[in-house]
């Protein structure tokens, strides 16, 4: 069976275009500043460090809003069969120009077709927060019927209370798109309410790049008869 329709963000298409003005300056941040690069950040590397040896062996792993294709790559030679997708068509250019060794397309979150328990792992790694707060959670509940019994979710976001609506980033292009903070407790009560059983939390204080976020993992409880 293929996966449940999810509704459609009504600024899907503006944020798509905002991410790929923004699509080669962040590649470029993320080369020059370390931001966004895993490698860079002990805490965050360990993290999915874990990650990768829980999804070792579980099927397919797939990186839901890669951008540049950073983490996929390094999820790539840490021996795992990993793609990443990405709303924007610029993000996914720079991912392959970045990364040929790599798979990526594109495709938002929301438009994914994911057949039941087809994944080993999925991550929604600081590529969730600009769903609309009535749409994470079918999101989510994609992520968890997609999963294979045993199958691993790991998510970062950003830590606050409301909406953070941004009109320039990362070196002052213009955007427009609506960042939703969570409180992590609120955030692991929509992972558990998906489906999925919060294993893990890492929460981290503000940064030069970004305020408080928090890491989850999750996954999906095994088979009753497994």
């Amino acid at each position: 069976m293929r996966s449940h329709p999810v509704d459609r963000p009504a600024d899907l298409d503006v944020v798509r275009e905002s991410y790929d003005r923004v699509a080669d300056n962040y590649a470029h941040m993320v080369a020059t500043t370390g931001m966004g690069d895993i490698r860079r950040h002990p805490w965050l590397m360990a993290s999915m460090d874990v990650f990768a040896d829980s999804v070792r062996g579980l099927g397919p792993v797939l990186d839901v809003g890669c951008g540049p294709g950073t983490v996929t790559a390094y999820l790539a030679e840490r021996g795992l069969d990993v793609s990443g997708v990405d709303l924007s068509p610029r993000m996914i250019e720079n991912a392959r120009r970045l990364h040929p060794e790599c798979r990526f397309s594109v495709a938002s979150a929301t438009e994914l077709d994911l057949a039941e328990a087809s994944l080993g792992g999925i991550l929604g790694w600081w590529s969730l927060f600009n769903l609309p707060r009535d749409i994470l959670p079918q999101v989510l509940a994609l992520f968890a019927r997609a999963l294979k019994p045993g199958g691993h979710f790991i998510t970062g976001t950003h830590v606050g209370d409301g909406d953070l609506v941004r009109t320039e980033a990362y070196g002052g292009v213009p955007v427009r798109w609506t960042t939703h903070k969570w409180r992590p407790e609120q955030y692991a009560a929509l992972i558990e309410q998906a489906g999925l059983l919060p294993i893990a939390e890492l929460r981290l204080p503000s940064n030069e790049f970004s305020g408080p976020t928090v890491v989850i993992h999750a996954k999906r409880p095994e088979a009753p008869d497994s």
